[in-house]
């Protein structure tokens, strides 16, 4: 049997400086680089975007594909990578862009980014329908894309981005309606619908029971109040056509900022709603509520702080209780069908300095001023105009005309006030 032949000592050492230029040139060290796909994308981004758009100081100009995206000197702004421990290749996490200007669409190719967790575009010109391709994105946890030009619909296919926390999609052109099956993206904590041009019925959304924020105003929704989760803090509803009670608000006992106005609410503003635990914002102006339950709150802390009633049917004598909530500061109750004195509790909160607005003109209300109203006026805005009332032309909440005492006498007779 023939002996085995052992490498002479000059191979070893050539061997071994092949290897040693080898690791000079491919170090072990070297981080990967970034998955080809997600490099793919971001220049199909970028090719999508109208260059002149595309200003020196933008993110988007230090996007250089001479280099890695996660890896090269010139950082790509507006991108963030994950760098894993393994030897496999970096991913594209996060695109959130500045807010530059930039004009054209957002590619199909976006869809590729397949670790993205927040898609941010907010403050630009996109246009066209939102790829569907965006709701193949699984593990996205934030779509913004508010302030832009996106058209077409809201698809049912973004019901499949199950870790979606924030959906923000206002300010665009959006139609349609909301898709029902919203509500099963349970981790959801803010969903901003406002300024679009959706229609149809607000869907139930109770399920969405983390949901911190809902802002569906300006659109052109209809109906009545759905089901809503109890973990609002934030409702705005504003600028709609939605009709009926507000009842179904009872339920939200952490809300800390309310607005319905400008939609055809009728029926009572209760004082469940006034007396939330940390509500401090309430606009209700603008709709055809016809009275507003105000109880005494001494004793109670009341967060309270802004009142807006403008523009209702709301009767009978302005409330008593109002001046018991220590931090009512801006109260507006103009245009309604209050009669009757102003009550001389009002003039005490001027002379303790509390309030610092109080519009209560074009309602019917008659009398004299309690007498703070005349040596205070200055310390708050607000006017008492087009009423009934004594009201002295030097005293500055009293610019404007009065109404005849017999045209207030003549309505609350028609109304039944009397």
């Amino acid at each position: 049997m023939a002996a085995k032949t052992q490498p002479s000592s000059s191979s070893l050492l050539l061997m071994s400086l092949l290897l040693l230029l080898v690791s000079l040139i491919f170090p072990s060290s070297v981080i990967p680089a970034t998955l080809r796909s997600d490099i793919q994308a971001l220049e199909s981004i970028i090719r999508s975007i109208d260059p002149s758009s595309i200003s020196p100081s933008s993110y988007l100009s230090t996007w250089d594909f001479s280099e890695d995206p996660c890896e090269g000197s010139g950082t790509f702004l507006g991108v963030m990578c994950s760098f894993p421990l393994e030897n496999t290749t970096n991913r594209v996490t996060e695109i959130d862009l500045d807010d530059d200007g930039y004009e054209g669409f957002l590619s199909d190719e976006v869809g590729n980014l397949t670790e993205l967790t927040v898609l941010s575009l907010n403050k630009n010109r996109f246009r066209g329908p939102i790829p569907e391709t965006v709701f193949q994105l699984k593990k996205l946890t934030k779509l913004s894309l508010s302030e832009n030009f996106f058209t077409g619909d809201i698809t049912p296919g973004i019901t499949w981005l199950t870790e979606l926390k924030t959906i923000d999609l206002s300010k665009n052109s959006i139609a349609g309606e909301i898709p029902p099956r919203i509500s099963s993206l349970r981790s959801l904590t803010h969903l901003i619908l406002s300024n679009n041009h959706l229609d149809g019925r607000i869907p139930p959304l109770n399920g969405l029971w983390k949901l911190q924020a809902l802002e569906l105003g300006n659109n052109h929704l209809s109906g009545t109040l759905p089901k809503l989760p109890p973990s609002l803090r934030t409702l705005s509803l504003c600028y709609n056509s939605l009709a009926g009670r507000i009842s179904p608000l009872h339920r939200l006992k952490h809300l800390v900022s309310l607005d319905v106005s400008q939609n055809r609410f009728s029926g009572t503003i209760s004082h469940q709603i006034l007396t939330f635990p940390e509500i401090s914002h309430i606009n209700v102006s603008f709709n055809q509520f016809i009275s507003i339950e105000v109880v005494q709150v001494t004793g109670i802390e009341s967060r309270l702080r802004i009142l807006d009633a403008e523009g209702n049917q709301l009767q009978g004598h302005l409330p008593l209780n109002l001046p018991t909530y220590g931090n009512l500061k801006d109260i507006n109750l103009r245009s309604n069908k209050f009669y009757g004195d102003i009550p001389r509790i009002y003039g005490k909160r001027l002379e303790n300095n509390s309030w610092r607005s109080l519009y209560l003109e074009n309602n019917y209300l008659t009398g004299l001023l309690p007498e703070e109203f005349l040596r205070l006026s200055k310390q708050i805005r607000g006017s008492l105009s087009n009423n009934c009332l004594h009201c002295p032309k030097n005293v500055r909440i009293c610019k404007g005309v009065q109404k005849a005492k017999s045209q207030c006498t003549n309505a609350m007779q028609k109304e039944g006030l009397e």
